[in-house]
C-alpha cells in the first residue's frame, strides 16, 4: 500500500542522522511497518540532495514486480543520464541496451552486468556529480535485479556513490545486504502524540481528537490521517467504522503471517485482557512461537504476560474479518479458560448475538456487582451487553441498562461505551428522563467543546419539561457554556436556575457545583460577593464523585487561593484534594489538580517541580482524550518560568488553535497570555504587544474584570514601554490598579504594577523613580516569598541603575537576580541575567532606553528615519523625538555626531 504522509512532523533528528550518515559514504537502511512515513523520509532526502546538484536514481517497486526478472534495474537504468552511458565500452553498453529492456541479452549479458556493466556505469554517473540510489519497499525488489545491485555496491564505485533504502523489516536484512558499506539501518519510529497533533491540526482535524487517533493508530500518520478522515461531527473521534484503506492495510499486515499465527492472534483479540497463560489455557499451545513472530512482525507487543496489538485496531479488524462461526468457538474457548466467572459469563453471552431473557438478567446482575466493588469500566460493558442480549418484550429493562451503562463509562473512564449507550437510548422510543440523562452523558462527553452542542442542550430542556431533578444539570452545564464562551450575564442566569432546581430537587451536590460556578463567575465580573456564594457552596452537605472534584466548591477554593497569592493554603488543598482525584477514572479532575499544583509551584519558585507536574498533567490528558487547551497552557506558563521559551510558545499557539476550535474562550485569553510573554521574552517585543492587545479586547468584550486571574495588564504595559507606548502603557497600568482597588485584590498585585511601572518609567527616562519602584517591588515579592517575581524585579532595578550610571549597584541587582533564578531553577530567567550581567560589564549606553538604543543602532547602520519608522512600526515624528532626546542625552546635535560618538558596534540594536 502506497504511504501518504505529505507533511513531515517530527522527523527533524531521524532526517539528521540520515544527513549524517550519507554525508560519510556508504548505506542508510530504514524499517518500519507501512503508513508509518518511509516514503516520505526517502522522498524528502531525495529531493534535499537533487536541491544540492546530486544525481539521484530512485527504485520503487510495486508488490506485482517482484516476479518480473530484472523489472527494478530496468527502471534504474531507464534514469542513468545520456552522457555515462556514452562513456561505456560498445560491449557494456549493449549489455545495458537489454537491461534497459528488461531482459538478458543472448551473449550472457547478466554475467556481464554482474562483472562490469552496473559497477562501471555507477562510477561513470559520479564522476559529475554525487550520485545517490534511493530505493524503496526494498522488499518487492526482483531477485535479479537485487542480485545486479548488490555486486555493484559491493565492488565499491566510491564514496561518491551512496544508497538509502527502506523496507518493513528490521534487522540484517536483504536492502542492508544491497548497500554499499558502511551500513546503517535506522528505526522510523511512530510519530509522538505531539507530532502527530501538528499533522492533523496541518489536515484541519480538531486537537482534541488526536490523542484518541494516536492511541488508535499507534502513532503510524498514515492510519492516524486515515481514521481521521472518520471524524463524527462534533470533538469526539468514534471509530463506528473503519476505512476502507485502514481495513486494506490492517488485511495487508495479518495476511503476512502464517495461518497459525493469525488463530493465536485472534484468540488474543477476543480476550478482554488477553495474557500469554490465557491463550495456553484456551487451548493454543504453541502461543509463545506464534507471538514471538507477531512481535517480529511488528504485529503485538509483549509486556511480560500482556499481549497488546499495534496498532490495536489490528485487533477489531482480525475479529471482524473472521466468520462468526469460528469467533464463537473462540468465544466458548475463552469461557473455559477464564479463571474470573463474570468473563467467563461474558465470554459466554458473546458467543452468539441472539436475545436471551436469562444471559441478559444475569449480565445484568454481574454488572452492578461489579459497579458496587469499583469496576466501573467492566460493568459498564456487561450493562451494554446485557441490553444487547435484551428480548424485545423486556425493552423497560433494555433501556434502564443502557442509560446505566452510559453514566457508568463515564465515570469508568470509557468514552466510547458511553457514547454507544446514550445513543441507543435515544434512538429509542424512551421516556423523558432516560432521553434527558442520554442527552447529559453526551454533553459530558464533549468536554470543552460544550457550545457546540446547541441542539442538545434545547432537547435536554424540552424533554426535562418542569421536573427541577431533571432539569438542574443541564442548567448546571449551561452555565459552564457560558463561562467558557465568556458570556457572564447568561452564566449567572442560568447558575441560578440550576440553583434554584437543584434545591427543590433535594440535589445538594448540583446545588453546591452551581453555587461554585456563580462564584467563579462573580470573581471575574470583579464582584466582592463571590466570597459569600462560595462559603453558601462549602456549607452544602455535598459529596461529589471524584469525576466531579474539579466543578466543586473545595477545588475552587483552593484555586482562588491561588489567584490570590496564598500559596501554602493552596498548595496543601490541593495535595490533600489530589489524593481523591486519583481515584477519578475520567481523568478530567486529576488533570486538573495537577495543573493547579503546577501552577502553584511556578509561583513559589518551584519551576522544575512545576514542569513536572505540568507535563504529568499533558499526558494525563492525551491519555484520556480530554480538551487539551489548558493543559497546554499549564505546560507553557512552567516553560516559561522553568523550561525554554520556544516550547512555551510552541505550547500557547497550539493551545490557542485548541481554544478556538472548542469555542473556549477562558482559556484562549490564558493562552494568548503565556504567547505574549514568550514573544516579548525572545525579543519580539511588536509582536508580543499584538498578541496582549488580542487578550485585552477578548477581555473587554467578556466583561473579565479581575486583574489577578490572568495577570496580563502588567506585562501588556512593560511591552508597550519597551516599543516607545508610552501613553498606552500610563493608561494600561492606571486601568489596572483602579480594577485592582474596585476587587480588593491580592496585595501581590501591587508588586505586579510597580515592577511594571518601572518599566515603564525606566523606558521613559526616569531612571531614578524606576529604581526606586522596582527595589520596592523586589522586596514585596520577597515578602510573598516569589522567589522568581523577586528576582524579575531585581532585573529590572539592575536595568534602571545602569541608566542612571550607577553600574556597581547594576551589578549586584542583576547578580542577586541570576542567583535566585539557578536557585529556583527558572533557566530562561537566568539567561536572561547572564546577558544583563555581561551588559554590565560592558560599555556603558549613557543611560538610553531599549528604544533609544535600538534607533540609535539603526542610525549607525544607515537606516533613514522613515525607514526606522517603517521598521519598527512608528510614526516619523516619535522617530524624531527619539532622536532628540538620544543627541541630548549623548551631548551631540546631528547624526554626524552621533556617529562620531558611537564607535561600531558600541550599541547593540536589541532584538
Amino acid at each position: 500500500m502506497p504511504e501518504v504522509v505529505p507533511a513531515l512532523h517530527g522527523r527533524e533528528e531521524l532526517l539528521a542522522a540520515i544527513d549524517a550518515r550519507l554525508a560519510a559514504g556508504g548505506g542508510v537502511v530504514l524499517h518500519g511497518p507501512p503508513g508509518i512515513g518511509r516514503t516520505a523520509l526517502l522522498d524528502t532526502v531525495a529531493d534535499q540532495a537533487a536541491a544540492r546538484g546530486e544525481l539521484v536514481l530512485r527504485l520503487r517497486p510495486a508488490r506485482g514486480e517482484r516476479a518480473l526478472a530484472y523489472a527494478g534495474v530496468a527502471d534504474l537504468v531507464r534514469q542513468v543520464p545520456a552522457e555515462a552511458v556514452a562513456a561505456l565500452a560498445p560491449a557494456p553498453r549493449h549489455a545495458l541496451i537489454a537491461l534497459r529492456q528488461g531482459r538478458p541479452s543472448r551473449t550472457g549479458a547478466p554475467a556481464l552486468a554482474r562483472r562490469l556493466v552496473m559497477p562501471e556505469l555507477l562510477a561513470h554517473c559520479a564522476r559529475s556529480s554525487p550520485l545517490l540510489l534511493v530505493l524503496d519497499d526494498a522488499q518487492w525488489l526482483d531477485p535479479e535485479s537485487a542480485e545486479l545491485i548488490g555486486y555493484a555496491m559491493r565492488r565499491r564505485p566510491g564514496p561518491r556513490v551512496r544508497m538509502l533504502a527502506a523496507e518493513r523489516r528490521p534487522g540484517r536484512t536483504r536492502a542492508a545486504r544491497l548497500c554499499p558499506a558502511p551500513v546503517t539501518e535506522l528505526e522510523v519510529p511512530p510519530l509522538s502524540p505531539d507530532d502527530l497533533t501538528a499533522l492533523l491540526e496541518a489536515h484541519g482535524l480538531p486537537c482534541r481528537a488526536a490523542s484518541q487517533l494516536h492511541q488508535a493508530s499507534a502513532g503510524n500518520p498514515f492510519l492516524a490521517l486515515a481514521l481521521g478522515g472518520a471524524v463524527a461531527a462534533g470533538p469526539t473521534w468514534r471509530p463506528a467504522s473503519l476505512p476502507e484503506p485502514v481495513r486494506e492495510l490492517a488485511r495487508e499486515r495479518l495476511a503476512e503471517l502464517p495461518a497459525e499465527t493469525r488463530d493465536t492472534l485472534l484468540v488474543a483479540a477476543l480476550a478482554t485482557e488477553p495474557t500469554v497463560t490465557l491463550l495456553l489455557r484456551a487451548g493454543r499451545d504453541d502461543a509463545v512461537r506464534d507471538l514471538r513472530s507477531a512481535a517480529d512482525a511488528g504485529v503485538v507487543e509483549l509486556a511480560g504476560e500482556r499481549i497488546r496489538f499495534t496498532p490495536p485496531l489490528l485487533a477489531r479488524v482480525l475479529a471482524d474479518e473472521t466468520p462468526a462461526a469460528d469467533r464463537g468457538r473462540v468465544h466458548a474457548d475463552l469461557a473455559a479458560a477464564a479463571y474470573d466467572p463474570v468473563e467467563a459469563l461474558r465470554q459466554q453471552a458473546l458467543r452468539t448475538a441472539r436475545p436471551d431473557p436469562d444471559v441478559a438478567a444475569d449480565l445484568a446482575a454481574a454488572a452492578r456487582r461489579c459497579a458496587e466493588r469499583g469496576a466501573e469500566r467492566t460493568a459498564a460493558e456487561l450493562y451494554l451487553l446485557a441490553a444487547d442480549r435484551c428480548p424485545p418484550d423486556r425493552s423497560a429493562d433494555r433501556l434502564d441498562w443502557l442509560v446505566t451503562a452510559a453514566r457508568t463509562a463515564i465515570t469508568g473512564g470509557v468514552p466510547l461505551v458511553a457514547g454507544r449507550a446514550a445513543e441507543a437510548v435515544l434512538a429509542a422510543d424512551a421516556p423523558p428522563a432516560h432521553r434527558v440523562r442520554a442527552r447529559l452523558v453526551l454533553l459530558d462527553l464533549a468536554g470543552q467543546a460544550l457550545a457546540d452542542m446547541g441542539e442538545t442542550f434545547a432537547a435536554a430542556l424540552a424533554e426535562a419539561g418542569d421536573d427541577p431533578a431533571l432539569a438542574a444539570p443541564v442548567r448546571l452545564r449551561l452555565t459552564w457554556t457560558a463561562l467558557l464562551t465568556g458570556d457572564l450575564e447568561g452564566g449567572v442566569a442560568e447558575a441560578r436556575e440550576a440553583e434554584r432546581a437543584a434545591r427543590l430537587a433535594g440535589d445538594p451536590t448540583t446545588e453546591s457545583m452551581a453555587l461554585t460556578a456563580l462564584a467563579q463567575i462573580q470573581r471575574v465580573q470583579g464582584e466582592p460577593g463571590w466570597r459569600d456564594t462560595l462559603e453558601r457552596a462549602l456549607r452544602l452537605p455535598a459529596t461529589p464523585a471524584p469525576d466531579w472534584l474539579h466543578y466543586g466548591p473545595h477545588y475552587f477554593a483552593a484555586r482562588f487561593a491561588l489567584f490570590d497569592d496564598r500559596l501554602d493554603e493552596a498548595r496543601a488543598d490541593l495535595l490533600n484534594l489530589l489524593a481523591v482525584a486519583e481515584h477519578d477514572r475520567i481523568g478530567e479532575a486529576r488533570v486538573e489538580v495537577l495543573r493547579s499544583l503546577s501552577e502553584v509551584a511556578t509561583r513559589a519558585g518551584r519551576c522544575q517541580e512545576a514542569l513536572r507536574y505540568a507535563h504529568r498533567a499533558v499526558r494525563a490528558a492525551q491519555e484520556a482524550g480530554l480538551s487539551p487547551g489548558p493543559t497546554w497552557y499549564t505546560a507553557a506558563v512552567a516553560e516559561l518560568a522553568g523550561g525554554s521559551l520556544e516550547a512555551a510558545a510552541g505550547f500557547a499557539r497550539r493551545g490557542i488553535r485548541a481554544s478556538r476550535q472548542e469555542g473556549d474562550g477562558l482559556y484562549l485569553r490564558r493562552n494568548l497570555h503565556a504567547l505574549g510573554q514568550a514573544e516579548v521574552r525572545s525579543g519580539d517585543t511588536r509582536a508580543g504587544v499584538a498578541t496582549l492587545r488580542r487578550l485585552r479586547d477578548s477581555e473587554a468584550e467578556a466583561g473579565s474584570a479581575d486583574p489577578m486571574i490572568v495577570r496580563w495588564r502588567a506585562d501588556l504595559a512593560a511591552a508597550l514601554a519597551s516599543v516607545g507606548e508610552h501613553a498606552e502603557a500610563a493608561t494600561t497600568l492606571a486601568l489596572a490598579r483602579q480594577a485592582a482597588e474596585g476587587l480588593g485584590s491580592s496585595p501581590a498585585l501591587a508588586g505586579y504594577l510597580d515592577r511594571a511601572a518601572a518599566i515603564v518609567s525606566s523606558e521613559s527616562g526616569q531612571a531614578d523613580l524606576a529604581a526606586d519602584l522596582a527595589t520596592a517591588a523586589a522586596r514585596h515579592f520577597e515578602r510573598l516569598r516569589q522567589p522568581v517575581e523577586q528576582a524579575h524585579a531585581l532585573l529590572v532595578a539592575g536595568g534602571a541603575e545602569r541608566r542612571r550610571r550607577r553600574y556597581a549597584a547594576a551589578r549586584q541587582a542583576v547578580g542577586a537576580a541570576h542567583k535566585l533564578f539557578r536557585t529556583t531553577g527558572a533557566r530562561p530567567w537566568a539567561r536572561e541575567a547572564e546577558l544583563a550581567l555581561a551588559r554590565t560589564e560592558g560599555t556603558p549606553d549613557q543611560g538610553l532606553t531599549s528604544t533609544e538604543l535600538r534607533i540609535a543602532g539603526m542610525v549607525r547602520d544607515g537606516a533613514s528615519n522613515r525607514e526606522i519608522a517603517t521598521r519598527l512600526y512608528l510614526s516619523v515624528k516619535t522617530v524624531e523625538a527619539t532622536l532628540t532626546r538620544v543627541y541630548r542625552k549623548l551631548g551631540v546635535r546631528s547624526r554626524t555626531q552621533l556617529l562620531t560618538v558611537l564607535a561600531v558596534g558600541e550599541i547593540t540594536n536589541p532584538s
